[in-house]
């Protein structure tokens, strides 16, 4: 099993980068703040005005370390990466399967399915830690009850559009009582509907940066067993979209990044005072806060948990590279199925 690396992320503005050696070093005002060995990093991301030199650019490439930009509000603006390894044959398979419908809708149907239950296990846990005369048990356990009729809805030979419906229908019942998840800070922390382009109150804001936080990180495990993150089964194909990377990150999403984010919150971590509203009516994050969760993030990837199919006990942040090395066993044709990942 890959060795969880860690992930540099740069966030002071002004900040460069450059290279010592097999050392990554980050300058500021021509200090130097911080010298890295290139071989302990997985990833380095980096957060509104950061450069890099093309000697650090080519160490990242030499060790297969990605180099990311992106703007202060977590949206992805471009990548650096060294050559494309990997099976040829592997993408090959993978480009014929997803110009196939019922080749796609096969491996779409389990991701679809495990993200609808693992959307249903966030809603009980939630129902079972609320008090039995609460006014919002119920509905809790409404919404749950639906997805699982959802999940069971997820039979062999289902067309493709009628998956992406199940898909549709599965978040509209999540997210129409994800506020009821929020038990702290209600006055400031509401939440009505999920908008993203852009983010227009702070839990929609939160969700949106580890969304792209985690589509780093499944795009990052999919490049690392030589699948194509552009070329999808569930989602389709758009010109500069990673498409796998976003159906990969369906059954995670639920688990990792929004149980995160109802931690941050109920827990006073993040604050109203955290947020600011840009002249397009966007919420922001304030740096000092982005760093906080970016920290909260990397804690939770340390966390431990049971793979349901290898078996083994792994890291939480390697579950994305599991699920790639499943998903390339699967068209390699050593699997019958994709085996999605089912939190318990």
């Amino acid at each position: 099993m890959k060795r969880l690396l860690n992930t540099l992320f740069v966030t002071t503005q002004g900040a460069y980068l450059a290279r010592e050696g097999d050392n990554l070093l980050v300058r500021v005002e021509q200090e130097t703040r911080l010298r890295v060995p290139i071989h302990t990093l997985g990833s380095v991301v980096c957060f509104g005005v950061v450069n890099a030199s093309p000697q650090l650019m080519q160490l990242c490439g030499e060790h297969g370390v990605v180099l990311a930009f992106f703007a202060e509000n977590g949206r992805f603006m471009a990548r650096v990466e060294g050559p494309v390894s990997g099976n040829v044959l592997l993408r090959v398979e993978q480009y014929r399967r997803a110009a196939d419908p019922a080749a796609s809708a096969s491996i779409a149907r389990s991701i679809v399915a495990a993200k609808t239950i693992n959307s249903r296990a966030v809603l009980l846990r939630a129902a079972r830690e609320t008090p039995l005369d609460s006014p919002v048990r119920l509905p809790l356990t409404n919404a749950a009850r639906q997805l699982g009729q959802i999940a069971r809805k997820h039979a062999p030979q289902l067309p493709l559009d009628d998956i992406r419906g199940l898909e549709g229908d599965a978040a509209r019942t999540y997210f129409g009582v994800f506020d009821y998840l929020i038990v702290s800070q209600k006055d400031a922390f509401s939440f009505t509907v999920r908008s993203r382009r852009p983010p227009l109150d702070p839990v929609n804001a939160l969700l949106s940066f580890l969304y792209t936080m985690l589509a780093h990180d499944v795009r990052a495990a999919l490049e690392g067993v030589g699948i194509d993150p552009q070329v999808g089964f569930l989602h389709r194909l758009r010109p500069g979209r990673p498409s796998l990377a976003l159906d990969l990150m369906e059954e995670l999403r639920a688990p990792l990044a929004d149980r995160l984010v109802l931690t941050l919150i109920n827990r006073q971590q993040v604050k109203p005072s955290d947020f600011s509203i840009g002249e397009s009516g966007e919420v922001r994050m304030h740096d000092t806060i982005r760093k906080e969760v970016l920290l909260a993030w990397q804690r939770r990837k340390q966390d431990e948990i049971r793979h349901p199919f290898l078996e083994e006990t792994i890291p939480i942040g390697l579950v994305p590279h599991a699920q790639a090395l499943l998903l390339s066993r699967h068209l390699r044709g050593d699997l019958d199925a994709y085996p999605p990942m089912i939190w318990k």
